[in-house]
């Protein structure tokens, strides 16, 4: 069955030419105009992505995507805006407001739909082969994929699709920085650009259920200039070999 994406616009030739491309490349599409519509049909349709813009009639797309993130029912969709607001501070409230992903207009059509592809793929809404199936485990950190949830210090921590995908990133280089290049290819899918506000904004994010004072990390550190680097408690240095790496629920050691 071909994915549905439902799409959040008020600009009707934005709209026509998005559905036009999405429907081209095998998706289902269906269209929204305003705000308070859009969020009935995620709630009624329970579409596979939605592609949501920020100035919209009646309530704006941030306070859309609050609302979908507050619903059981729509709290796992992933959703991707597609807006005219390119400034670092609307990047900001966009991911905060729970977006995935940020595409500013104008847009290249292909970098739109390889956002799509990603964005499907890494939210498991399309079919493809586990991306994750181990348990990963290093110290007071176990990563559980089928549940996308991490053992901290015994805590269960439940985190989103792409604070899991960003923790196992980091988790798998664990002592080494991993820069935003790395990180955007291996977490987002797609080629670095300029602007890594997307990678920050999670890192926060992680921070905050991870740090005791996500102020001041402890854990998941940045290394100005070079990107970020997770270090973790937990093992002892005569259990570390040179080479040290998180082990895989089931390895043999």
């Amino acid at each position: 069955m071909m994915p549905r994406i439902l799409i959040i616009d008020d600009d009707p030739l934005i709209s026509e030419i998005v559905s036009v491309n999405l429907e081209i490349s095998g998706y289902q599409v269906t269209h929204a105009g305003d705000g308070v519509k859009g969020q009935a049909l995620a709630i009624q349709l329970i579409p596979d992505m939605i592609i949501l813009d920020v100035i919209l009639p009646q309530i704006d797309g941030y306070t859309v995507c609050q609302r979908l993130r507050r619903d059981d029912r729509t709290s796992d969709i992933p959703v991707l805006m597609l807006t005219a607001m390119g400034q670092t501070q609307n990047k900001v409230e966009g991911f905060n407001s729970g977006a995935d992903d940020y595409l500013t207009k104008p847009f290249e059509l292909e970098e739109m739909l390889a956002r799509v592809r990603a964005l499907l793929r890494r939210t498991d809404r399309i079919p493809q082969a586990a991306k994750h199936s181990e348990i990963l485990n290093y110290g007071s950190l176990t990563l559980v994929p089928e549940r996308f949830e991490a053992v901290w210090f015994n805590q269960t921590i439940k985190l989103t699709h792409l604070e899991f995908e960003l923790l196992h990133c980091l988790l798998q280089r664990h002592g080494q920085t991993v820069s935003p290049s790395e990180i955007l290819k291996e977490v987002w899918g797609y080629e670095p650009d300029d602007d890594i506000e997307t990678i920050r904004v999670h890192i926060r994010h992680l921070r905050t259920k991870l740090e005791p004072d996500p102020r001041h990390p402890k854990y998941i550190k940045t290394v100005y200039g070079a990107g970020y680097c997770l270090e973790l408690p937990g093992i002892s240095d005569e259990s570390i070999s040179d080479n040290s790496k998180p082990v895989r629920v089931g390895d043999s050691k």
